[in-house]
């Protein structure tokens, strides 16, 4: 009888080891209940555009392609073009290189070259002569965008564009004057002219 006792309190005692063992691996094996919640949101990005345009070449949008020839010192040429801002965003700012190819002392000499003068009309300019001895006159109001300086120019700003904001156009007249004072070393001479206009982007905002 006392044999059959204590090999019962035996299995007992066995049996709570077991359990205890059983626990602890079930404990160190990370088995345990895990509470989660999730949420989300979406939305849309996109990015605006940075464009400009000249007017319709050939038209008096944009006369500037209209070569002229037979200059003598004293002589003016005068085009017109449109610039407009055909991007959703407003530019900070516009600026005109002005390249020779080829170049010689028309445009190389800054004081006996080419002088040029940007200006704008408030309303579209009125056109007058024909091809290519144009000139221009103004029905509204008249702004100097670019004062006389030499025709070579490298990121020049022009200030009080209208087309700094989106969907604006402003009307143009280039002058360029072939000083007085160029002497007879200019004789024959050429330089052809690219004019390149560069619009900036606005400044970061919050969106």
């Amino acid at each position: 009888m006392r044999r059959r006792l204590l090999r019962g309190r035996r299995s007992q005692a066995l049996l709570a080891l077991a359990s205890l063992a059983l626990g602890a691996a079930l404990a160190g094996s990370g088995v345990m209940a895990t509470w989660t919640a999730a949420t989300s949101a979406g939305n849309t990005l996109a990015a605006g555009t940075v464009l400009i345009a000249l007017g319709n070449t050939g038209a008096s949008t944009n006369r500037l392609t209209v070569n002229a020839s037979g200059l003598v010192p004293g002589d003016t040429v005068q085009r017109s073009f449109d610039i407009t801002n055909t991007g959703s965003q407003d530019l900070a700012s516009v600026a005109l290189t002005t390249t020779p190819s080829p170049s010689s002392l028309l445009d190389s000499d800054t004081t006996h070259g080419l002088q040029m003068v940007i200006d704008r009309c408030s309303v579209a300019w009125t056109e007058s002569g024909s091809s290519p001895a144009f000139t221009y006159s103004c029905g509204g109001s008249t702004t100097t965008i670019v004062t006389s300086r030499p025709v070579i120019q490298s990121g020049l700003p022009m200030s009080g564009l209208g087309a700094l904001t989106a969907g604006g156009t402003d009307h143009l007249r280039l002058t360029l004057t072939f000083p007085s004072t160029a002497g007879s070393s200019f004789q024959g001479l050429s330089s052809s002219m690219t004019y390149s206009f560069l619009g900036t982007q606005r400044a970061g905002t919050a969106h």
